[in-house]
């Protein structure tokens, strides 16, 4: 880890670069239908309208390029979002252990998801029915508001941040959004009931064009604000009336910072389910690796965030081939002893200025 300390920013962005760059590959194929790189290849050449050097099975293309691509674009994009959410989140509270999932943005993008899913087509959402594809996005960012704003005013105490509070007081929010969200699988249509399990396991096996888009665009947004946030993230470190004195308006940013977060989190979310930890874990090797600065950490975080999805997805399609496993239980059985791990080492630093109060 000293070693990587001395390695130029650079050099990891293309490290990571080519090593995401070559998972996709591996991932578009990956699965209980191994496809060659031959076949690829001509598969490409197909749709150029060039002839293929070899023979086409119509099948296997659709499977490449309907479902085994859209599924690879999306763990891309949402181990991204994820990870740079952690990120922000971390520099936010400042506290390495807060992630999306223990301050209850997912569960609570999971509940407004899952009204979407049972009482979508009722007379309850009529009113906003002309939002057609955007309907569940925005009800999950709607829940994952709800459920951060609770968890952060009741962790913040004059301007600071209790992170026993917090994660308390996310235990309590998580609880009662995933007693809502079981409640609505109780009275729900059988159907529905096997969405929102499935949902609620994490998923990408729903993955599609259209979906993507939509994933696409809401992270690239919340990205791009995010890194303008860079510097004033690296000030908040030195504390909040430090911040000030730099001339920051901190409760501005904050809820600024919030709703970028939320945004980026439920978008994800609403698309393929809870996925635990990776917002947690991808962040805190960055910051071993090469330290806390965020206009390098966001971009880092972004980069193998994508990496673990990929990585995480293979392994849920081979596991247990031809049938699949949800992602959500891969990296909960990954991320939950290092969460245990760095509960141990922030026990030691309790008390501590800086990054870990």
């Amino acid at each position: 880890m000293n070693l990587l300390k001395k390695v130029k920013y650079r050099t990891i962005y293309l490290s990571l670069g080519i090593l995401l760059f070559l998972l996709i590959i591996l991932s578009t194929r990956v699965g209980a239908v191994n496809i060659s790189y031959d076949q690829i290849f001509d598969f490409f050449l197909d749709a150029l309208g060039k002839k293929p050097n070899g023979e086409i099975n119509p099948v296997i293309e659709g499977l490449f390029f309907q479902i085994r691509l859209p599924r690879t674009f999306m763990c891309f994009i949402v181990g991204a979002a994820l990870s740079v959410s952690g990120a922000l989140m971390q520099s936010l509270f400042r506290n390495p252990i807060v992630e999306p999932g223990l301050v209850g943005t997912s569960a609570g993008s999971a509940l407004g998801a899952s009204l979407m899913f049972v009482f979508g087509k009722s007379a309850l959402f009529a009113g906003v029915a002309f939002l057609g594809d955007l309907m569940l996005p925005v009800s999950a960012f709607i829940g994952g508001l709800i459920a951060t704003i609770i968890v952060y005013k009741f962790s913040s105490y004059f301007g600071k941040v209790n992170v026993a509070t917090m994660i308390l007081a996310g235990i309590a929010v998580n609880a009662m959004a995933a007693g809502g969200t079981g409640f609505l699988s109780y009275i729900a249509r059988d159907p529905q009931a096997r969405s929102i399990t499935f949902w609620n396991l994490g998923t990408f096996s729903g993955a599609d064009w259209k979906s993507v888009v939509i994933v696409s665009v809401s992270t690239a947004i919340c990205f791009s604000l995010t890194l303008r946030y860079s510097k004033q993230l690296n000030a908040l470190q030195l504390g909040e009336t430090e911040a000030g004195y730099l001339g920051f308006n901190v409760e501005r940013m904050k809820i600024q910072l919030i709703l970028i977060n939320t945004l980026m989190v439920s978008v994800a979310t609403s698309m393929v389910g809870v996925i635990s930890f990776v917002g947690l874990t991808v962040p805190h090797l960055l910051r071993l690796m090469k330290g806390s600065d965020n206009r390098y950490l966001i971009i880092g975080s972004g980069l193998l965030g994508a990496i673990v999805m990929i990585i995480a997805d293979m392994l849920a399609r081979v596991i247990i081939a031809p049938a699949e496993m949800p992602i959500g239980i891969i990296t909960a059985f990954v991320g939950a002893p290092v969460f245990l791990f760095l509960l141990y080492k922030n026990r030691k630093s309790h008390g501590k200025g800086g990054f870990l109060a």
